[in-house]
């Protein structure tokens, strides 16, 4: 395929999970209204003229939630992972917790209907994720194991 072909699926995989991230950031940011619901600054005042933090960026479990979700709900749809792990942007322990879940979420598919399934990829996701990075990144903790 030439130039300006269809990105292949990890590609595009790599794509939507950065395009997440800054969506995320992005929708996150701040209103511009206080925690009270009163408007920021004094009268008369800019709210561009104050400052501003730039957003916070996604924790290593929060990028493992929404890559590892995003995966798991595609395959839960009769999708086809395109390559290896690494060509869908996950690690091998991301990939062995996408296996996990899928299996547990097509279980529940049969059993209890495709909501049912996509919850329980909710919860066992999040799960997987926040245990794997509690003790920080795949250099420390769990991930060694």
């Amino acid at each position: 395929m030439g130039r300006g072909g269809a990105l292949r699926p990890g590609r595009a995989a790599l794509t939507l999970v950065t395009a997440v991230g800054i969506a995320a950031a992005v929708g996150c940011g701040n209103s511009g209204d206080g925690a009270d619901g009163s408007a920021r600054g004094a009268p008369g005042t800019s709210a561009s003229s104050g400052l501003t933090r730039p957003p916070r960026p996604l924790s290593g479990a929060e990028l493992c939630v929404s890559a590892v979700g995003y995966w798991a709900r595609e395959m839960l749809d009769g999708g086809e992972p395109y390559g290896d792990y690494q060509s869908m942007g996950l690690s091998n322990r991301q990939y062995d917790i996408l296996r996990e879940v899928v299996d547990a979420a097509r279980t529940a598919k049969r059993d209890q209907g495709t909501r049912s399934a996509r919850e329980l990829i909710d919860r066992q996701v999040r799960q997987a994720c926040t245990d794997g990075y509690r003790d920080g990144g795949p250099s420390h903790g769990p991930w060694q194991s």
